[in-house]
């Protein structure tokens, strides 16, 4: 059916809901509204690589982006015509530019803990090898040679049950996550993590439950024309500003776009995409309906709408017999809930599920995107399995203009689980079993362990426990990306030895010794030699070509070091872990993953391939027993709100990850210390827009100015991670291992503090 017959069902006497393709206004260029200032962004960033403009413009021009997972290859991709360049990827384009601090610096931490962590960024590149002991003011340069020396020294012999390596999605590559976790397994040790475990880990799980897959069942060019979109605890906006031109692209064909979140993201309503001469002019309206939920009441929401699509027999019979296990099943176990109780558990209003359902009800396909709003909760696992219990029903999956995508905001992260840099994958996503383990030892030589390691969680409570020896992270900030930073300072101050690998200087490297802590300097994506490739959202593994011009004489390609670590550790084996250029790489993971077999030949820029091809699940044939996919039972969650507390979640401003960009979001106009409250909320408790409060949790306080916005009345929103002192540390999804990024907090105003909600209540609770 197309959008411009969509009619709402039931009878609700709904106007039919179709894509709104008026302008934003008619003011030219948006000028006097809330917006970003693309042009003058532009110019801004030009002047700040005004260096080296002309290496500025080669990693442009012929890199990969290294910002979000959308994928380019130069300034184009394989969606839309024309350019495809972002502020995102402008933004990191310093990173990629700058040179290198004077080593000196780095002899004076205390000096450096001054620094925020932006003004560290901004010192430059790190220049050599550091070391600095217990007891020592600061680090000192040494070799490569040296540092190598100590450490398989220092670490041979070690209970490999005692090493952990952790891998952030900073622009890291396929080569570096599989070299990492096969040098790691090498060494006997299974606890290898990367950045997915605290973002789209719920989805990874729920999606191996229900499909047997592990990453979008579509294409972006199925959002074209498609019957509708739905974004659900997703701000593309903010994360993913190029899919826009997707979107508009969608619009301009009749599809309608509907955002459910528990904010009404100002730059889903309006925004003025520069490279697209109407909408930079006059700008565009992007989402064509707000679902407003509470926070966490997506899964109730999900339920509601499978138990009325089902009554309404709005679903495709046909597919649930042939292709869908235990259907009737489900369906027994839904005509357990109330919809009336589902409704109000959601924090949706009736009007707005009843024309979210007049949309997918007659829908014939469909797109759904979704992002850590629906995972980064104790029951983020059980959000997604009741999302995809909709795909299901309405058969969106496996065919053209339909399906299902977690939307990655980072470019290295969908390749990390592929490649085996997880501690409950082996490569190709395998799971971790005495069989498969079998089959690796009969390509790599050596036995990997054949069980789970730690994951990111775990891995911070092992190094509070004394139960870690040495820790690698490549790349992150755990002071920065986890819950109650304080005591992840304290936990990492407790490992013996501590590697942190990266190109700029962080916060958790000048975390105190415990007896030694090396700083190992990285090149970026674009500085390493033999090329490095990328794998996106929609699964296109991308080559992204080396570009000479800039180099920090002492930094490595960041499979290097770990690899030669482990050499160094186990001299005797070394012969078995033996990568003489990034090619060798791409022919091991092509020996060893099936779906990569393509990567071998992957040597120039432009050189790509879409493993699964455009469609995961053609013809409804699921890689599970049976060929089947199925519905898993789940309920949603007991919320019981302490008295006078609000639910608080976390978002996200200008930034990438935890590095914060701008002080204000341009796109809400909120400043980094403002605390989002409900206009009713702040007329109830008598606060106005910018009056300083405190919020307080179980946990920790911090201090914010009152930011009114149309946010679910009863919850707040702060920013991340400056939140996340007020977060828990112990509640995570107990499917998926991701940290509950939420708590119970309530309001004082600066001068008039009230007891902390109770310690545990609110996170078991939720």
């Amino acid at each position: 059916m197309k959008n411009k017959e969509l009619a709402p069902s039931g009878g609700t006497g709904l106007v039919p809901l179709r894509a709104d393709r008026r302008p934003a206004g008619l003011v030219p260029f948006g000028l006097g509204q809330q917006k970003p200032q693309h042009f003058r962004e532009m110019f801004r960033i030009a002047w700040e690589n005004r260096r080296h403009p002309y290496y500025a413009w080669k990693v442009l021009s012929r890199g990969v982006c290294d910002g979000c997972a959308l994928g380019t290859s130069g300034l184009s991709d394989w969606t839309i015509d024309g350019t495809h360049l972002c502020l995102v990827r402008l933004n990191l384009l310093k990173l990629n530019t700058m040179d290198a601090f004077d080593a000196a610096l780095a002899g004076d931490v205390d000096g450096l803990r001054r620094l925020d962590s932006r003004e560290l960024r901004d010192l430059g590149r790190i220049p050599k090898v550091l070391r600095r002991r217990k007891g020592e003011a600061g680090f000192t340069a040494i070799g490569w040679e040296e540092a190598l020396s100590e450490l398989g020294a220092r670490l041979r012999g070690v209970d490999p049950d005692r090493l952990a390596l952790y891998l952030t999605s900073r622009g890291i590559g396929n080569e570096v996550y599989y070299a990492a976790q096969k040098a790691w397994r090498f060494l006997g040790s299974p606890h290898v993590e990367n950045a997915a475990r605290l973002c789209h880990s719920p989805s990874t799980t729920a999606m191996k439950s229900m499909l047997g897959l592990s990453a979008s069942t579509c294409s972006y060019k199925d959002w074209y024309g498609t019957d509708v979109i739905v974004l659900f605890g997703s701000n593309v906006a903010n994360d993913q500003p190029v899919s826009l031109k997707y979107l508009l692209e969608a619009k301009k064909r009749g599809t309608v776009v509907i955002s459910v979140n528990t904010y009404e993201e100002p730059g889903l309503n309006k925004y003025w995409v520069p490279s697209n001469l109407d909408s930079a002019v006059l700008g565009s309206r992007i989402a064509d309906k707000h679902v407003r939920v509470s926070p966490g009441g997506d899964l109730a929401l999900l339920l509601a709408v499978q138990k009325r699509l089902i009554e309404r027999g709005q679903i495709d019979h046909a597919f649930l017999a042939e292709r869908v296990e235990n259907f009737d099943e489900w369906r027994a176990h839904l005509d357990g809930f109330s919809f009336d109780d589902l409704v109000r558990q959601s924090g949706a209003s009736a009007a707005d599920v009843e024309l979210l359902l007049s949309v997918l009800g007659p829908a014939k396909t469909g797109v759904f995107v979704w992002s850590m709003g629906l995972t980064q909760h104790a029951h983020g696992t059980a959000t997604v399995q009741a999302l995809l219990g909709v795909g299901l029903l309405k058969n969106f999956i496996g065919r053209e203009k339909c399906g299902l995508m977690p939307i990655r905001g980072h470019s290295g992260v969908q390749g990390g689980a592929e490649m085996g840099a997880y501690a409950t994958a082996f490569p190709g996503s395998k799971a971790v079993t005495p069989e498969e383990a079998d089959r690796l030892e009969g390509l790599w030589g050596f036995r990997p362990p054949d069980r789970v390691g730690m994951d990111t969680v775990a891995m911070i409570e092992a190094a509070a426990r004394g139960g870690l020896e040495a820790f690698f992270t490549i790349g992150g900030n755990f002071l920065e990306t986890m819950p109650q930073p304080q005591r992840v300072e304290e936990a990492l101050a407790r490992v013996p030895v501590r590697i942190h690998q990266d190109i700029v200087l962080t916060k958790q490297m000048l975390v105190d010794p415990a007896e030694v802590v090396y700083v190992l300097p990285a090149r970026t994506r674009y500085e390493h030699r033999g090329g490095i490739t990328e794998t996106t959202t929609e699964r296109r593994v991308i080559f992204s070509p080396h570009v000479p011009g800039h180099e920090i004489p002492e930094a490595k390609e960041e499979w290097w070091p770990v690899v030669e670590l482990a050499r160094a550790i186990a001299p005797e084996r070394a012969e078995q872990l033996a990568f003489t250029d990034a090619a060798a790489i791409r022919r091991d993971i092509a020996a060893t993953i099936p779906a990569y077999a393509e990567i071998a030949g992957l040597s120039k820029q432009g050189d790509q391939f879409q493993w699964g091809g455009p469609h995961l699940a053609p013809g409804g044939v699921f890689p599970l027993p049976g060929g089947k996919a199925r519905f898993v039972k789940i309920a949603p969650p007991s919320f019981e709100r302490p008295e006078g507390a609000f639910f608080l979640g976390t978002r996200r401003g200008k930034q990438f990850n935890s590095m914060v960009q701008k002080d204000v979001d341009a796109l809400t106009g909120a400043a980094r210390d403002h605390v989002f409250v409900a206009p009713e909320d702040a007329r109830r408790l008598g606060l106005r827009a910018d009056e300083p409060i405190v919020l307080r949790s179980a946990h920790g306080e911090m201090q914010g100015r009152v930011f009114l916005a149309e946010i679910a009345p009863g919850s707040l929103q702060a920013h991340w991670p400056e939140a996340n002192v007020l977060i828990g540390d112990r509640v995570v999804d107990p499917g998926s291992g991701v940290p509950d990024y939420n708590a119970w907090v309530r309001i004082d105003k600066v001068g008039a503090l009230a007891p902390a909600p109770k310690r545990g209540a609110p996170d078991e609770a939720a």
